[in-house]
């Protein structure tokens, strides 16, 4: 698929029979009026008859197997999402998006902070949601803008004080997610982090969620950033200091965590910040990302003039 754009041969292709939510989930169209459709053998086709969005009711009720059940039903009258079609975040905006901080020890390090001995929590504001291939638009009085690779992990059903054990019951599926930061306003302003991880366009997730089947082995993940071409991060998921299930277990013993919440769980070595002197992100500034199987995204930076 080419970066920003949905490539399409207009064709239903063969197949393959979807069972247990083992597919990919998107939303496409306008900003706050996204439809959704599903990604099957590399083609995109809506599933706006479904008649649900991908949120926190849809996840609840056991969405994923309805939908499921729904795409082997209609298979050969889904249509073809046409090509260049704007992708929105996969699912709707959440109650919650749940971040981890200094999760790699290599990004510990380049900034200077102690390994954590538990996670590390804040949140970030789910009005950061944006689409894989949004701009990226500067805050107003930003100097100190970054990048931040990161697996998102979703939740499928209600998760309170679960054991790690079973944590695996609780995803729905993981996403791509880029940790847009804002550097003096999480660091140097005094308070929590949080000023600095919520600013609008902050969060583009995406381009899908990969259902939890789709992924085999989340602990051996490439996670790699570039800006404006030129490699910046390039690390995997298994130097992971909290493991996925962990996260899930810990932070259900502080909140609820709701269908559809999103956790992001922290960046490797090679953000802005970690550099001497700091780079950080300016207008016309390219930044693409990728996971191993949960696909890339590529945002372009704007001033907030331009917005």
């Amino acid at each position: 698929m080419e970066c920003g754009k949905i490539t399409n041969k207009f064709l239903i292709p063969p197949f393959r029979e979807v069972r247990g939510g083992f597919m990919k989930l998107i939303r496409y169209g306008e900003i706050n009026k996204e439809k959704t459709g599903v990604v099957l053998d590399g083609e995109y086709f809506d599933t706006s008859a479904f008649g649900e969005d991908y949120n926190e009711q849809f996840f609840e009720t056991d969405g994923l197997t309805r939908l499921a059940a729904f795409v082997d039903a209609n298979k050969a009258s889904l249509k073809p999402i046409a090509a260049g079609s704007r992708l929105g975040s996969p699912v709707a905006r959440p109650s919650k998006i749940v971040c981890i901080g200094l999760n790699y020890a290599d990004h510990a390090k380049e900034t200077g902070a102690a390994i954590p001995a538990e996670p590390i929590i804040f949140m970030k504001s789910t009005t950061a949601l944006a689409g894989p291939f949004d701009d990226i638009i500067i805050p107003k009085n930003s100097v100190k803008t970054d990048w931040e690779v990161e697996l998102a992990v979703i939740i499928g059903k209600k998760a309170s004080y679960v054991n790690e054990a079973d944590a695996h019951q609780y995803i729905a599926g993981y996403a791509l997610h880029n940790d847009v930061s804002e550097r003096e306003f999480q660091i140097e302003r005094g308070g929590t982090w949080d000023k600095g991880k919520g600013c609008d366009t902050f969060a583009p997730i995406g381009p899908f969620l990969a259902t939890a089947d789709e992924m085999t082995d989340v602990d051996n993940l490439r996670v790699w950033l570039t800006v404006n071409g030129t490699s910046m991060q390039n690390g995997t998921t298994a130097n992971l200091i909290f493991k996925v299930p962990f996260l899930i277990s810990y932070l259900s013993q502080f909140m609820t965590l709701l269908p559809g919440d999103v956790i992001s769980t922290g960046t490797p070595a090679g953000v802005g910040l970690g550099f001497k002197p700091p780079i950080y992100l300016q207008p016309g500034d390219v930044v693409e990302l990728g996971i191993d199987g949960l696909g890339t995204s590529k945002q372009t930076v704007k001033a907030y003039a331009a917005y």
